[in-house]
């Protein structure tokens, strides 16, 4: 398994890969005890939670046609944010699983704020 960090430098890769096999799985997501980890494609990617600043999720209406007629999907996204903005935006199983990583992250990253950030306020 290769690790990619998001923020930070780069840390021992033995740590890095039993935090990782012993973490709380979501989706794509492992909650280890020092790093958030998740995969996409062939590489695991992780964030240490002190470089959390803000964490929420987001659900996006997918247009879809249905055999009776045409609805909307939702799909869920959790995204991390750090110091410069957005690090991560990664697709969730369904609302439950939305529900468990937000009271998960509460307890792990404890100083990280919660919610969207505010719009900027133009003109």
């Amino acid at each position: 398994m290769r690790f990619y960090p998001m923020s930070g430098s780069e840390s021992d890769r033995e740590r890095l890969s039993a935090e990782y096999k012993a973490g709380r799985r979501i989706g794509k997501i492992s909650l280890g005890e020092t790093w958030f980890f998740f995969r996409s494609a062939y590489r695991i990617y992780y964030i240490p939670y002190t470089d959390i600043r803000r964490y929420f999720r987001r659900v996006l209406l997918v247009p879809a046609r249905m055999c009776c007629g045409k609805g909307e999907l939702e799909v869920e996204y959790f995204v991390i944010c750090g110091e410069d903005g957005e690090l991560a935006q990664i697709q969730l199983p369904g609302s439950r699983a939305g529900k468990a990583l937000m009271e998960d992250m509460a307890k792990r990253a404890p100083d990280a704020a919660v919610g969207m950030p505010p719009q900027s306020q133009e003109g």
